[in-house]
């Protein structure tokens, strides 16, 4: 199993070797390391803690079968409206489409059978790679995005291209993984990511006050004081008639946003690049990996909301983080 063999690994800030043991690796996955791997459960499961541990896994040839019609569809629409929605969102539980141009019914309705297709299909390949899980998921949207990712027009914390962690400001997972699947469509291009740190390493370091290379002061709402509160509500199980989001979820959407609005951060912190190639997919915990997309053009992603109580490695998620961490500060 090649760890990231085929990729491009660079940084505008120089790698050391120390700056990379707690920075997420690559994990290919080659045709025969798949077939062998859906007949074998302990392989499975160790797959399954190396997406729980922040790295990510790499197929270079996708395991989705995307019908050449329905590809040839994808790569001749064009996003109506981009400077309103990021991308064109399936939600398979309503069977629905939204971010596209409603006046066309015919367009709309094909695209809306392509992506529950693509949709079905990567849940499917799901249930048997991460047979460990027993589908204890939400299925949560799917996604085409068909915009070029570089350059574009975003207000700040809309912006893929700058590092964060995910959470989700209307649909919180309340301790949940949300884990992402993503097909390169491009038949030339390929889909540009950084890297840095996962979310163990940069909350520990928020937490002293390091986030920043010491340089900046974190914003009042993220102070020791503040992180602190948050943290030991976690697992109370009940909140306030008035609060949209659990303490957990807060906690992770501002994390989000501080990460994207520190500009030091985005500035001096090691990173990785890595460059997915036409017709490969990968799949990472996108709340455990901070990331970001440089360009691309062309790409299809499936959303799941897996349980926290299925994880192979419970302590490493952001939820048992956080966790330890208010125990250890009461």
């Amino acid at each position: 199993m090649d760890r990231g063999a085929d990729f491009l690994l660079s940084g505008t800030t120089a790698l050391k070797t120390e700056d990379l043991k707690d920075q997420m690796q690559l994990v290919t996955i080659g045709k025969t390391d798949l077939a062998t791997a859906l007949q074998t459960p302990k392989r499975l499961s160790n797959y399954c803690a190396q997406l729980e541990a922040g790295d990510i896994l790499f197929f270079p040839q996708t395991p989705i079968d995307i019908p050449g019609d329905d590809l040839a569809f994808l790569l001749g629409h064009q996003q109506v409206g981009g400077a309103y929605h990021k991308n064109i969102a399936y939600r398979p539980l309503e069977d629905r489409i939204t971010g596209f141009d409603a006046q066309d019914s015919t367009g709309a309705k094909r695209l809306r059978g392509i992506m529950r297709r693509y949709s079905d299909d990567v849940i499917g390949f799901l249930r048997g790679f991460l047979g460990p899980y027993g589908a204890r998921w939400k299925v949560d949207y799917a996604s085409y995005r068909p915009e070029e990712e570089q350059g574009r027009d975003l207000s700040l914390r809309k912006r893929n291209d700058l590092l964060h962690t995910d959470a989700f400001p209307t649909r919180p997972t309340n301790g949940d993984r949300i884990l992402r699947f993503f097909n390169n469509i491009n038949p030339q291009k390929t889909r540009s990511w950084i890297t840095t740190e996962t979310f163990d390493a940069l909350v520990e370091k928020m937490r002293t006050g390091k986030l920043n290379g010491g340089r900046v002061p974190l914003p009042s709402s993220m102070t020791s004081s503040a992180a602190k509160r948050a943290l030991a509500s976690l697992g109370l199980g009940t909140l306030a008639p008035s609060l949209r989001r659990s303490p957990y979820d807060e906690f992770m959407m501002r994390f989000h946003n501080f990460l994207k609005e520190n500009s030091e951060f985005q500035k001096t912190c090691p990173k990785q690049h890595w460059e997915f190639p036409p017709g490969s997919s990968w799949m990472v915990y996108t709340d455990m990996v901070s990331h970001a997309v440089l360009s691309g053009q062309f790409a299809l992603e499936q959303t799941l909301i897996v349980s926290r109580e299925v994880m192979v490695i419970p302590e490493k998620s952001p939820y048992g983080v956080l966790s330890r961490l208010a125990i250890s500060q009461n």
